[in-house]
Protein backbone atom coordinates (compact mmCIF):
# COMPACT_ATOMS: atom_id res chain seq x y z
CA UNK A 1 0.00 0.00 0.00
CA UNK A 2 1.34 3.79 -1.10
CA UNK A 3 1.94 6.25 1.48
CA UNK A 4 -1.65 8.01 0.06
CA UNK A 5 -3.18 5.16 0.28
CA UNK A 6 -2.24 4.17 4.14
CA UNK A 7 -2.97 8.09 5.14
CA UNK A 8 -6.21 7.83 3.23
CA UNK A 9 -7.32 4.81 4.40
CA UNK A 10 -5.81 5.63 8.29
CA UNK A 11 -7.78 8.92 8.15
CA UNK A 12 -10.98 7.84 6.51
CA UNK A 13 -11.58 5.25 9.17
CA UNK A 14 -11.36 7.20 12.17
CA UNK A 15 -13.72 9.59 10.64
CA UNK A 16 -15.86 7.20 9.59
CA UNK A 17 -15.74 5.77 13.65
CA UNK A 18 -16.49 9.57 14.60
CA UNK A 19 -19.99 10.04 12.49
CA UNK A 20 -20.63 5.97 13.62
CA UNK A 21 -20.56 7.59 16.83
CA UNK A 22 -22.80 10.17 16.59
CA UNK A 23 -20.27 13.63 15.12
CA UNK A 24 -22.10 15.47 12.57
CA UNK A 25 -20.09 18.75 12.42
CA UNK A 26 -16.59 19.91 12.17
CA UNK A 27 -15.05 23.23 12.41
CA UNK A 28 -11.65 23.60 10.57
CA UNK A 29 -8.88 26.06 10.93
CA UNK A 30 -7.23 26.15 7.52
CA UNK A 31 -3.23 24.74 7.30
CA UNK A 32 -0.97 22.31 5.73
CA UNK A 33 -0.35 20.05 8.26
CA UNK A 34 -3.54 19.60 8.67
CA UNK A 35 -4.87 18.44 5.53
CA UNK A 36 -5.42 14.80 5.29
CA UNK A 37 -8.17 15.83 8.02
CA UNK A 38 -9.40 18.89 6.65
CA UNK A 39 -9.40 17.43 3.18
CA UNK A 40 -11.01 14.56 4.59
CA UNK A 41 -13.72 15.87 6.41
CA UNK A 42 -14.87 17.75 3.78
CA UNK A 43 -15.47 15.60 1.31
CA UNK A 44 -17.26 13.27 3.92
CA UNK A 45 -21.19 14.03 3.29
CA UNK A 46 -22.31 13.37 6.51
CA UNK A 47 -20.28 16.21 8.24
CA UNK A 48 -21.45 19.61 7.78
CA UNK A 49 -17.93 21.18 8.16
CA UNK A 50 -17.37 24.81 8.91
CA UNK A 51 -14.09 26.90 7.64
CA UNK A 52 -12.55 29.57 10.50
CA UNK A 53 -9.27 31.11 9.62
CA UNK A 54 -9.24 32.15 13.08
CA UNK A 55 -8.32 29.41 15.95
CA UNK A 56 -9.41 30.87 18.66
CA UNK A 57 -12.83 32.08 17.26
CA UNK A 58 -12.92 28.97 15.49
CA UNK A 59 -13.09 26.85 19.01
CA UNK A 60 -15.34 29.33 20.36
CA UNK A 61 -17.66 29.14 17.45
CA UNK A 62 -17.62 25.08 17.74
CA UNK A 63 -18.24 25.53 21.16
CA UNK A 64 -21.55 27.59 20.78
CA UNK A 65 -22.55 24.81 18.42
CA UNK A 66 -21.78 21.88 20.43
CA UNK A 67 -23.85 23.81 23.77
CA UNK A 68 -27.04 23.06 21.13
CA UNK A 69 -26.70 20.20 19.91
CA UNK A 70 -25.08 18.25 23.32
CA UNK A 71 -23.09 16.34 21.01
CA UNK A 72 -19.26 16.29 20.35
CA UNK A 73 -18.18 18.63 17.36
CA UNK A 74 -14.81 17.98 15.94
CA UNK A 75 -12.40 20.95 15.58
CA UNK A 76 -9.48 20.61 13.22
CA UNK A 77 -6.28 22.72 13.26
CA UNK A 78 -2.08 22.51 12.21
CA UNK A 79 0.71 22.16 14.13
CA UNK A 80 2.34 24.80 16.03
CA UNK A 81 0.43 28.28 17.97
CA UNK A 82 -2.65 27.49 16.29
CA UNK A 83 -3.14 24.86 18.53
CA UNK A 84 -2.21 26.83 21.36
CA UNK A 85 -5.08 29.39 19.85
CA UNK A 86 -7.63 26.52 21.02
CA UNK A 87 -7.03 27.15 24.40
CA UNK A 88 -9.56 29.54 25.67
CA UNK A 89 -12.21 27.42 24.32
CA UNK A 90 -11.11 24.05 25.41
CA UNK A 91 -10.64 25.57 29.26
CA UNK A 92 -14.47 27.09 28.86
CA UNK A 93 -15.22 23.36 27.39
CA UNK A 94 -14.30 21.65 30.51
CA UNK A 95 -15.72 23.67 33.21
CA UNK A 96 -18.83 24.41 31.46
CA UNK A 97 -18.95 20.53 30.46
CA UNK A 98 -19.37 21.11 26.78
CA UNK A 99 -18.22 18.38 24.13
CA UNK A 100 -15.55 18.94 22.01
CA UNK A 101 -13.22 16.88 20.09
CA UNK A 102 -9.97 18.63 19.22
CA UNK A 103 -7.80 17.16 16.26
CA UNK A 104 -4.46 18.99 15.94
CA UNK A 105 -1.84 18.12 13.41
CA UNK A 106 1.85 17.67 14.06
CA UNK A 107 5.03 17.34 12.48
CA UNK A 108 6.58 13.47 12.72
CA UNK A 109 8.58 12.37 15.84
CA UNK A 110 11.91 12.77 14.04
CA UNK A 111 11.05 16.50 13.45
CA UNK A 112 10.09 17.37 17.01
CA UNK A 113 11.97 19.62 19.17
CA UNK A 114 14.83 19.62 16.52
CA UNK A 115 14.25 22.71 15.59
CA UNK A 116 11.51 21.84 13.14
CA UNK A 117 9.56 25.19 11.67
CA UNK A 118 6.17 25.51 13.29
CA UNK A 119 6.65 22.26 15.44
CA UNK A 120 6.03 22.73 18.98
CA UNK A 121 6.00 20.24 21.91
CA UNK A 122 1.79 19.49 21.73
CA UNK A 123 1.60 16.39 23.98
CA UNK A 124 -0.86 17.21 26.68
CA UNK A 125 -0.57 20.82 25.44
CA UNK A 126 -4.31 21.32 27.11
CA UNK A 127 -3.22 19.59 30.50
CA UNK A 128 -5.66 19.11 33.00
CA UNK A 129 -8.34 20.92 31.11
CA UNK A 130 -9.20 17.63 28.41
CA UNK A 131 -10.96 14.65 29.58
CA UNK A 132 -8.24 12.80 27.71
CA UNK A 133 -5.14 12.84 25.38
CA UNK A 134 -3.86 10.79 22.69
CA UNK A 135 -0.87 11.04 20.87
CA UNK A 136 -1.54 8.89 17.39
CA UNK A 137 0.20 6.16 15.58
CA UNK A 138 1.79 7.50 12.00
CA UNK A 139 -0.31 6.66 9.53
CA UNK A 140 -0.22 3.12 8.19
CA UNK A 141 -2.48 0.77 6.42
CA UNK A 142 -1.86 -2.13 8.33
CA UNK A 143 -4.59 -4.06 10.29
CA UNK A 144 -3.70 -3.38 13.72
CA UNK A 145 -3.29 -0.07 13.89
CA UNK A 146 -6.34 0.26 11.19
CA UNK A 147 -8.19 -1.26 14.68
CA UNK A 148 -6.52 1.28 17.15
CA UNK A 149 -7.41 4.31 15.14
CA UNK A 150 -10.49 3.23 14.62
CA UNK A 151 -11.02 2.17 18.89
CA UNK A 152 -9.34 5.36 19.64
CA UNK A 153 -12.31 7.60 17.85
CA UNK A 154 -14.60 5.49 19.30
CA UNK A 155 -13.27 6.13 22.77
CA UNK A 156 -12.48 9.91 22.14
CA UNK A 157 -16.54 10.01 21.23
CA UNK A 158 -17.25 7.71 24.48
CA UNK A 159 -14.82 9.78 26.53
CA UNK A 160 -16.31 13.34 25.57
CA UNK A 161 -20.04 12.70 26.42
CA UNK A 162 -19.71 10.48 29.60
CA UNK A 163 -20.78 12.31 32.66
CA UNK A 164 -19.47 15.02 32.95
CA UNK A 165 -19.22 16.06 29.36
CA UNK A 166 -16.25 17.95 28.35
CA UNK A 167 -13.25 17.97 25.92
CA UNK A 168 -11.09 15.50 24.91
CA UNK A 169 -7.69 16.21 22.07
CA UNK A 170 -5.99 13.83 20.19
CA UNK A 171 -2.99 14.89 17.93
CA UNK A 172 -2.04 13.43 14.81
CA UNK A 173 1.62 13.42 13.59
CA UNK A 174 1.53 13.56 9.69
CA UNK A 175 4.59 13.10 7.23
CA UNK A 176 4.59 14.67 3.99
CA UNK A 177 3.28 14.41 1.09
CA UNK A 178 0.05 15.62 2.61
CA UNK A 179 -2.97 15.09 0.23
CA UNK A 180 -5.37 12.01 0.51
CA UNK A 181 -7.31 10.30 -2.31
CA UNK A 182 -10.69 12.15 -2.54
CA UNK A 183 -14.17 10.40 -2.96
CA UNK A 184 -12.97 7.01 -1.65
CA UNK A 185 -15.07 7.32 1.50
CA UNK A 186 -17.10 4.50 0.71
CA UNK A 187 -14.39 1.82 0.66
CA UNK A 188 -12.76 2.69 3.84
CA UNK A 189 -15.29 0.72 5.98
CA UNK A 190 -13.07 -1.97 7.09
CA UNK A 191 -14.74 -3.11 9.89
CA UNK A 192 -18.04 -3.02 11.85
CA UNK A 193 -18.65 0.07 13.83
CA UNK A 194 -17.75 0.26 17.36
CA UNK A 195 -20.77 1.12 19.45
CA UNK A 196 -20.38 2.09 22.99
CA UNK A 197 -23.43 2.00 25.80
CA UNK A 198 -23.42 3.86 29.14
CA UNK A 199 -26.52 4.82 31.53
CA UNK A 200 -26.75 7.72 33.51
CA UNK A 201 -26.40 7.73 36.97
CA UNK A 202 -28.90 6.79 39.57
CA UNK A 203 -29.44 5.82 43.24
CA UNK A 204 -30.81 2.78 44.73
CA UNK A 205 -34.19 2.73 46.14
CA UNK A 206 -32.64 2.80 49.38
CA UNK A 207 -30.97 5.58 49.35
CA UNK A 208 -33.80 7.35 47.76
CA UNK A 209 -35.57 6.39 50.40
CA UNK A 210 -33.33 7.63 53.26
CA UNK A 211 -33.03 10.81 51.58
CA UNK A 212 -36.59 11.26 51.13
CA UNK A 213 -37.20 10.97 55.10
CA UNK A 214 -34.66 14.35 55.51
CA UNK A 215 -37.19 16.11 52.89
CA UNK A 216 -39.92 14.99 54.54
CA UNK A 217 -38.81 16.66 57.86
CA UNK A 218 -37.90 19.11 56.18
CA UNK A 219 -40.25 22.49 56.71
CA UNK A 220 -38.16 25.42 54.92
CA UNK A 221 -36.41 23.72 52.06
CA UNK A 222 -34.76 25.75 49.31
CA UNK A 223 -34.01 24.54 45.62
CA UNK A 224 -31.36 26.30 44.18
CA UNK A 225 -31.17 25.78 40.11
CA UNK A 226 -27.49 27.22 38.48
CA UNK A 227 -26.51 26.79 34.62
CA UNK A 228 -27.69 23.57 33.59
CA UNK A 229 -27.05 22.12 30.17
CA UNK A 230 -30.18 20.57 29.59
CA UNK A 231 -34.32 21.61 30.27
CA UNK A 232 -34.57 17.64 30.62
CA UNK A 233 -34.99 17.65 34.51
CA UNK A 234 -37.05 21.02 34.61
CA UNK A 235 -40.55 20.12 34.56
CA UNK A 236 -39.30 17.33 37.14
CA UNK A 237 -37.74 20.09 39.22
CA UNK A 238 -40.65 22.28 39.37
CA UNK A 239 -43.33 18.71 40.38
CA UNK A 240 -40.72 18.11 42.91
CA UNK A 241 -41.02 21.76 44.17
CA UNK A 242 -44.66 21.53 43.74
CA UNK A 243 -44.80 18.44 45.86
CA UNK A 244 -42.57 19.64 48.68
CA UNK A 245 -43.71 23.49 49.02
CA UNK A 246 -39.70 24.14 48.65
CA UNK A 247 -39.23 27.57 46.50
CA UNK A 248 -36.72 27.37 43.79
CA UNK A 249 -34.43 30.02 43.10
CA UNK A 250 -33.31 29.80 39.62
CA UNK A 251 -30.15 31.25 37.83
CA UNK A 252 -30.78 33.15 34.35
CA UNK A 253 -28.18 30.17 32.45
CA UNK A 254 -31.04 27.18 34.50
CA UNK A 255 -33.17 27.00 31.27
CA UNK A 256 -35.76 27.40 34.25
CA UNK A 257 -36.53 31.33 33.97
CA UNK A 258 -38.66 30.92 30.90
CA UNK A 259 -41.43 29.07 32.96
CA UNK A 260 -41.67 32.35 35.42
CA UNK A 261 -44.72 32.94 34.04
CA UNK A 262 -46.78 30.15 34.73
CA UNK A 263 -44.88 28.32 37.72
CA UNK A 264 -45.48 30.16 41.51
CA UNK A 265 -42.83 28.18 42.82
CA UNK A 266 -40.07 30.04 41.12
CA UNK A 267 -37.94 32.93 42.73
CA UNK A 268 -36.16 35.03 40.36
CA UNK A 269 -35.12 38.50 41.77
CA UNK A 270 -33.00 36.79 45.02
CA UNK A 271 -29.84 38.50 43.77
CA UNK A 272 -31.86 42.01 44.50
CA UNK A 273 -33.87 41.35 47.86
CA UNK A 274 -30.97 38.91 49.41
CA UNK A 275 -28.33 41.99 49.79
CA UNK A 276 -30.76 42.51 52.67
CA UNK A 277 -28.97 41.21 56.36
CA UNK A 278 -32.51 41.60 57.33
CA UNK A 279 -34.14 39.49 54.98
CA UNK A 280 -31.49 37.01 54.90
CA UNK A 281 -32.23 36.50 58.31
CA UNK A 282 -35.85 35.48 57.95
CA UNK A 283 -35.31 33.26 54.60
CA UNK A 284 -32.60 30.74 56.67
CA UNK A 285 -33.86 26.82 55.08
CA UNK A 286 -33.52 24.68 56.80
CA UNK A 287 -32.29 22.19 53.91
CA UNK A 288 -30.62 23.04 51.00
CA UNK A 289 -30.59 21.32 47.34
CA UNK A 290 -28.34 22.53 44.49
CA UNK A 291 -28.72 21.43 40.79
CA UNK A 292 -26.15 22.48 38.02
CA UNK A 293 -23.37 24.78 38.31
CA UNK A 294 -22.28 27.67 40.44
CA UNK A 295 -25.18 30.21 40.06
CA UNK A 296 -24.04 34.06 39.02
CA UNK A 297 -25.50 35.90 41.68
CA UNK A 298 -22.84 36.82 44.62
CA UNK A 299 -26.05 37.53 46.88
CA UNK A 300 -27.10 34.14 46.58
CA UNK A 301 -23.68 32.92 47.06
CA UNK A 302 -23.05 35.08 50.63
CA UNK A 303 -26.13 34.04 51.72
CA UNK A 304 -25.63 30.34 51.10
CA UNK A 305 -21.64 30.50 52.68
CA UNK A 306 -22.14 30.66 56.25
CA UNK A 307 -24.83 28.11 55.95
CA UNK A 308 -22.53 25.39 57.48
CA UNK A 309 -25.18 23.56 59.39
CA UNK A 310 -27.54 23.57 57.16
CA UNK A 311 -28.26 20.18 55.42
CA UNK A 312 -26.25 21.19 51.70
CA UNK A 313 -26.85 18.70 49.16
CA UNK A 314 -24.80 18.97 45.69
CA UNK A 315 -27.07 17.05 42.94
CA UNK A 316 -24.25 16.77 40.19
CA UNK A 317 -23.63 14.03 37.97
CA UNK A 318 -19.80 13.06 38.06
CA UNK A 319 -16.75 13.32 40.31
CA UNK A 320 -16.26 17.10 39.90
CA UNK A 321 -17.16 18.69 43.39
CA UNK A 322 -18.30 21.83 42.01
CA UNK A 323 -18.79 23.72 45.99
CA UNK A 324 -16.13 26.59 46.09
CA UNK A 325 -17.96 27.63 49.32
CA UNK A 326 -16.99 24.54 50.83
CA UNK A 327 -20.53 24.54 52.67
CA UNK A 328 -22.15 20.92 50.92
CA UNK A 329 -22.57 18.46 53.17
CA UNK A 330 -24.14 15.79 51.11
CA UNK A 331 -22.36 15.30 46.99
CA UNK A 332 -25.17 13.09 45.21
CA UNK A 333 -23.50 11.80 42.28
CA UNK A 334 -26.71 11.60 40.24
CA UNK A 335 -28.21 12.54 36.93
CA UNK A 336 -30.91 15.54 38.04
CA UNK A 337 -33.79 14.05 36.01
CA UNK A 338 -33.47 10.40 37.67
CA UNK A 339 -32.91 11.98 41.48
CA UNK A 340 -35.98 13.98 41.54
CA UNK A 341 -37.63 11.24 39.90
CA UNK A 342 -36.54 8.78 42.58
CA UNK A 343 -37.33 10.81 45.51
CA UNK A 344 -40.99 11.71 44.40
CA UNK A 345 -42.61 8.37 45.24
CA UNK A 346 -41.05 8.53 48.93
CA UNK A 347 -42.33 12.30 49.81
CA UNK A 348 -45.50 12.81 51.88
CA UNK A 349 -48.21 15.31 51.01
CA UNK A 350 -47.05 17.87 53.79
CA UNK A 351 -45.24 21.10 52.69
CA UNK A 352 -44.95 24.71 54.82
CA UNK A 353 -47.02 26.70 52.35
CA UNK A 354 -45.97 29.54 54.79
CA UNK A 355 -42.18 29.25 53.94
CA UNK A 356 -43.05 29.39 50.03
CA UNK A 357 -45.87 32.28 50.36
CA UNK A 358 -42.54 33.98 52.48
CA UNK A 359 -40.27 33.52 49.71
CA UNK A 360 -43.16 35.12 46.85
CA UNK A 361 -44.04 38.00 49.14
CA UNK A 362 -40.15 38.90 48.97
CA UNK A 363 -40.18 38.00 45.28
CA UNK A 364 -43.41 39.75 44.19
CA UNK A 365 -42.00 43.20 46.65
CA UNK A 366 -38.79 43.06 44.83
CA UNK A 367 -40.14 42.44 40.88
CA UNK A 368 -42.56 45.35 41.53
CA UNK A 369 -38.88 47.60 42.77
CA UNK A 370 -37.61 46.51 39.96
CA UNK A 371 -40.31 46.63 36.97
CA UNK A 372 -40.51 50.38 38.50
CA UNK A 373 -36.89 50.91 37.36
CA UNK A 374 -37.05 49.36 33.91
CA UNK A 375 -39.67 52.01 33.41
CA UNK A 376 -38.58 54.95 34.84
CA UNK A 377 -34.56 55.14 34.88
CA UNK A 378 -31.75 54.98 31.78
CA UNK A 379 -28.77 52.88 33.18
CA UNK A 380 -27.70 49.59 31.93
CA UNK A 381 -30.06 47.58 34.14
CA UNK A 382 -33.37 49.30 32.71
CA UNK A 383 -31.45 49.34 29.35
CA UNK A 384 -31.01 45.33 29.91
CA UNK A 385 -34.72 45.14 31.27
CA UNK A 386 -36.39 46.80 28.35
CA UNK A 387 -34.25 44.43 26.01
CA UNK A 388 -35.65 41.25 27.58
CA UNK A 389 -38.71 42.67 27.88
CA UNK A 390 -38.92 43.96 23.82
CA UNK A 391 -37.57 40.56 22.38
CA UNK A 392 -39.86 37.94 20.47
CA UNK A 393 -41.17 35.71 22.73
CA UNK A 394 -39.20 32.14 22.57
CA UNK A 395 -36.06 33.93 21.50
CA UNK A 396 -32.26 32.47 21.99
CA UNK A 397 -30.53 35.22 23.73
CA UNK A 398 -26.22 34.77 24.44
CA UNK A 399 -25.43 36.81 27.61
CA UNK A 400 -21.33 38.05 27.67
CA UNK A 401 -19.55 38.13 30.95
CA UNK A 402 -19.19 40.68 33.65
CA UNK A 403 -22.03 42.86 33.83
CA UNK A 404 -24.43 42.20 31.09
CA UNK A 405 -25.16 38.44 32.89
CA UNK A 406 -25.38 40.01 36.51
CA UNK A 407 -28.09 42.21 35.09
CA UNK A 408 -29.88 39.73 33.32
CA UNK A 409 -30.05 38.30 36.51
CA UNK A 410 -31.31 41.14 38.49
CA UNK A 411 -33.60 42.71 35.43
CA UNK A 412 -34.95 39.67 34.20
CA UNK A 413 -38.64 39.30 35.88
CA UNK A 414 -41.94 37.15 35.75
CA UNK A 415 -43.86 40.25 34.27
CA UNK A 416 -40.65 42.24 32.22
CA UNK A 417 -39.70 39.71 30.15
CA UNK A 418 -41.37 36.43 27.57
CA UNK A 419 -40.15 33.19 27.44
CA UNK A 420 -36.40 33.15 26.64
CA UNK A 421 -33.51 30.47 26.18
CA UNK A 422 -30.51 32.30 27.93
CA UNK A 423 -26.83 31.09 26.71
CA UNK A 424 -23.77 32.16 28.35
CA UNK A 425 -20.24 31.21 29.02
CA UNK A 426 -20.43 30.43 32.63
CA UNK A 427 -17.21 28.01 33.18
CA UNK A 428 -14.44 30.46 33.03
CA UNK A 429 -16.47 33.36 32.90
CA UNK A 430 -14.39 34.63 30.73
CA UNK A 431 -14.92 37.68 28.16
CA UNK A 432 -12.91 36.28 25.04
CA UNK A 433 -14.84 34.03 22.43
CA UNK A 434 -18.68 35.59 22.90
CA UNK A 435 -19.13 36.63 19.69
CA UNK A 436 -17.84 33.43 18.02
CA UNK A 437 -19.95 31.09 20.78
CA UNK A 438 -23.22 33.75 19.78
CA UNK A 439 -22.79 33.01 16.27
CA UNK A 440 -21.82 28.92 16.56
CA UNK A 441 -25.47 28.86 18.42
CA UNK A 442 -26.97 30.77 15.66
CA UNK A 443 -25.80 28.24 13.14
CA UNK A 444 -27.26 25.43 15.61
CA UNK A 445 -30.19 26.59 16.73
CA UNK A 446 -30.69 28.09 12.48
CA UNK A 447 -33.20 30.76 14.33
CA UNK A 448 -32.39 34.22 15.09
CA UNK A 449 -30.19 34.70 17.87
CA UNK A 450 -29.57 38.24 20.29
CA UNK A 451 -26.36 38.85 21.75
CA UNK A 452 -26.33 41.13 24.79
CA UNK A 453 -22.68 42.40 25.39
CA UNK A 454 -20.15 44.77 26.72
CA UNK A 455 -17.75 46.76 24.65
CA UNK A 456 -14.30 45.37 25.97
CA UNK A 457 -16.12 41.70 25.26
CA UNK A 458 -16.87 42.56 21.92
CA UNK A 459 -13.38 43.91 21.07
CA UNK A 460 -12.25 41.20 22.13
CA UNK A 461 -14.10 38.99 19.63
CA UNK A 462 -13.97 41.47 16.62
CA UNK A 463 -12.30 38.60 14.35
CA UNK A 464 -15.62 35.80 15.12
CA UNK A 465 -17.80 38.19 12.66
CA UNK A 466 -15.90 37.29 9.64
CA UNK A 467 -17.16 33.48 9.85
CA UNK A 468 -20.61 34.81 9.37
CA UNK A 469 -19.62 35.51 5.77
CA UNK A 470 -18.84 32.37 5.17
CA UNK A 471 -21.68 30.61 7.16
CA UNK A 472 -24.32 33.15 7.50
CA UNK A 473 -26.59 33.03 10.54
CA UNK A 474 -28.81 35.67 11.95
CA UNK A 475 -27.32 37.62 15.04
CA UNK A 476 -27.95 40.28 16.53
CA UNK A 477 -25.57 42.01 18.65
CA UNK A 478 -26.64 44.23 21.26
CA UNK A 479 -23.24 46.70 22.79
CA UNK A 480 -23.42 48.26 25.57
CA UNK A 481 -20.76 50.54 25.29
CA UNK A 482 -19.86 52.01 28.34
CA UNK A 483 -16.40 52.98 27.46
CA UNK A 484 -14.38 50.38 29.52
CA UNK A 485 -14.75 47.74 32.39
CA UNK A 486 -17.97 48.96 33.66
CA UNK A 487 -18.23 45.74 36.35
CA UNK A 488 -14.66 47.20 38.16
CA UNK A 489 -17.01 50.35 39.25
CA UNK A 490 -18.79 48.27 41.72
CA UNK A 491 -15.84 46.86 43.04
CA UNK A 492 -13.34 47.62 46.17
CA UNK A 493 -10.51 49.11 43.76
CA UNK A 494 -12.96 51.81 42.60
CA UNK A 495 -12.65 53.46 46.34
CA UNK A 496 -9.18 54.53 44.97
CA UNK A 497 -9.19 57.24 42.40
CA UNK A 498 -5.29 57.03 41.70
CA UNK A 499 -4.64 54.90 38.64
CA UNK A 500 -8.39 53.42 38.55
CA UNK A 501 -9.23 54.58 34.82
CA UNK A 502 -5.71 53.07 33.77
CA UNK A 503 -5.86 49.67 35.30
CA UNK A 504 -9.56 48.93 35.50
CA UNK A 505 -12.01 51.47 33.82
CA UNK A 506 -9.30 51.13 30.54
CA UNK A 507 -11.69 53.40 28.43
CA UNK A 508 -11.10 52.30 24.69
CA UNK A 509 -13.08 54.32 23.28
CA UNK A 510 -14.46 52.71 20.50
CA UNK A 511 -17.00 53.17 17.98
CA UNK A 512 -18.04 50.51 16.22
CA UNK A 513 -19.78 52.13 13.75
CA UNK A 514 -16.50 51.30 11.90
CA UNK A 515 -16.87 47.37 12.70
CA UNK A 516 -19.68 47.34 10.84
CA UNK A 517 -18.56 49.12 8.01
CA UNK A 518 -15.68 46.65 7.98
CA UNK A 519 -17.61 43.32 7.83
CA UNK A 520 -20.87 44.98 5.67
CA UNK A 521 -23.48 45.05 8.95
CA UNK A 522 -26.16 46.80 9.21
CA UNK A 523 -25.67 48.76 12.20
CA UNK A 524 -27.95 51.12 14.72
CA UNK A 525 -26.92 53.79 17.70
CA UNK A 526 -30.17 53.97 19.91
CA UNK A 527 -29.07 57.18 21.97
CA UNK A 528 -31.21 56.79 25.08
CA UNK A 529 -32.86 54.05 27.50
CA UNK A 530 -36.09 55.19 25.46
CA UNK A 531 -35.58 54.48 22.26
CA UNK A 532 -34.78 50.43 22.86
CA UNK A 533 -38.31 49.29 22.36
CA UNK A 534 -37.83 50.87 18.74
CA UNK A 535 -34.74 49.67 17.67
CA UNK A 536 -35.20 46.30 19.19
CA UNK A 537 -38.58 45.75 17.49
CA UNK A 538 -36.65 47.21 13.82
CA UNK A 539 -34.38 44.64 13.92
CA UNK A 540 -37.24 42.24 13.03
CA UNK A 541 -36.91 43.45 9.23
CA UNK A 542 -33.09 42.55 8.80
CA UNK A 543 -31.28 39.04 8.17
CA UNK A 544 -27.66 37.97 9.14
CA UNK A 545 -25.87 39.83 11.67
CA UNK A 546 -26.72 42.97 13.06
CA UNK A 547 -25.00 45.72 15.36
CA UNK A 548 -27.16 47.53 17.40
CA UNK A 549 -25.34 50.03 20.39
CA UNK A 550 -26.26 51.56 23.03
CA UNK A 551 -24.24 54.09 25.27
CA UNK A 552 -24.09 54.27 28.86
CA UNK A 553 -22.19 56.04 32.06
CA UNK A 554 -19.96 53.87 33.84
CA UNK A 555 -19.94 56.06 37.02
CA UNK A 556 -24.23 56.61 36.70
CA UNK A 557 -24.67 53.03 36.40
CA UNK A 558 -23.17 52.16 39.71
CA UNK A 559 -25.09 55.13 41.20
CA UNK A 560 -28.07 54.12 40.14
CA UNK A 561 -27.77 50.60 40.42
CA UNK A 562 -27.20 51.48 44.24
CA UNK A 563 -30.12 53.25 44.25
CA UNK A 564 -32.45 50.50 43.30
CA UNK A 565 -30.43 48.19 45.84
CA UNK A 566 -31.46 50.68 48.64
CA UNK A 567 -35.11 50.82 46.91
CA UNK A 568 -35.28 47.15 47.44
CA UNK A 569 -33.48 46.67 50.66
CA UNK A 570 -36.41 48.72 52.16
CA UNK A 571 -39.38 47.14 50.64
CA UNK A 572 -38.23 44.01 51.66
CA UNK A 573 -37.32 45.14 55.14
CA UNK A 574 -41.14 46.56 55.81
CA UNK A 575 -42.30 43.24 54.86
CA UNK A 576 -40.08 41.23 57.46
CA UNK A 577 -41.15 43.75 60.39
Amino acid sequence: MSHQQSLTTYVSVFIQQLIDGGVTKAVISPGSRSTPLAYLLQDHPLIDCHVNVDERSAAFYALGMAKVDRTPVVLVCTSGTAAANYYPAVVEARYARVPLIVLTADRPHELREVGAPQAIDQIHLFGGHVKWFADMALPEGSQPVLQHVMRTAARAVAKTMDAPMGPVHLNFPFREPLSPILGQWKKHRHFAAISHYSSEKTLGHDVFEFLSKRVNESSKGLIVVGPMNSERANQDIIQFANATGFPVLVDPLSHLRSQLSCEEVLIESYDAFLKSTAVKEKLTPDLIIRFGGMPVSKPLLQFLSPLTETGHWLIDEGTEWRDPMSSVSDYIDCNEQLFVKGLMPYLNDQKDEQWLDLWKKFNAATVEQINTHIETEQDEGAAVGLILKTLPPNSHVVVGNSMPIRDVDTFWTRTSAPSLTVWGNRGANGIDGVVSTALGIASATREPVYLIIGDLSMFHDLNGLLVSKQHPANLHIIILNNNGGGIFSFLPQSAEPEHFETLFGTPPSLDFTYAAQFYSLFYQQVESVDLIEEGIKSLTQHNGVTLTEITTNRDENVIVHRQLWDKVAKAAEDLSK
